[in-house]
């Protein structure tokens, strides 16, 4: 499964597995089914604002698995690698099933100014946790999202409605446009 090597030397997979958006989907399934069942008025702005930090942080994994590579690039290469390879064994050796490559045939590719955006979130996600203390949730959707950032399937639309609105902003906030 290993793809190439990055500028970096650090190994890139950029290859999802049926059993990564699985994994991808049960870590995301965690998370929002203990949202839902914790908030009775589900689209109060209260419920909402507790939702948002999960699905910003699964946008953030989608980010990273998009990047070009790097240490923090190579990071979520190893973390789709792993999700990819919980999910196998759930799939193959819990359930008899195969688990077929579902990656998307064309991969979305962020601006310089997207990649530095994504250095500026990292700084963001660090401060909070910082403050507040390590967050399993974030960890959780962040993988979630890395695993589901390369999905050729409606799990994948992260990836393809955030890459381009995160390179764009980023490009022209550092002065690219």
């Amino acid at each position: 499964m290993l793809q190439a090597l990055s500028p970096l030397g650090i190994p890139v997979y950029g290859i999802v597995s049926l059993g990564g958006v699985t994994a991808g989907l049960s870590l995301f399934a965690w998370d929002f089914t203990r949202w839902w069942t914790s908030h009775k008025k589900k689209f109060s702005t209260k419920a909402l604002s507790a939702l948002l930090p999960q699905l910003l942080c699964n946008a953030y994994g989608a980010l990273l698995i998009l990047s070009a590579g790097g240490i923090v690039g190579g990071i979520a290469d190893w973390s789709l690698w792993g999700t990819n390879q919980v999910g196998d064994v759930v799939l193959v050796y819990g359930l008899g099933a195969s688990t077929p490559n579902v990656t998307r045939s064309t991969h979305l590719a962020l601006t310089p100014g997207g990649h530095a955006a994504i250095i500026v979130i990292t700084v963001i996600i660090g401060a909070v946790c910082s403050k507040r203390g390590f967050r399993w949730d974030f960890v959780r959707q962040i993988l979630a999202g890395n695993a589901l950032g390369l999905a050729s399937s409606i799990a994948g639309a992260v990836g393809i409605v955030v890459a381009p609105s995160v390179s764009w902003a980023g490009d022209y906030v550092m002065g690219l446009l």
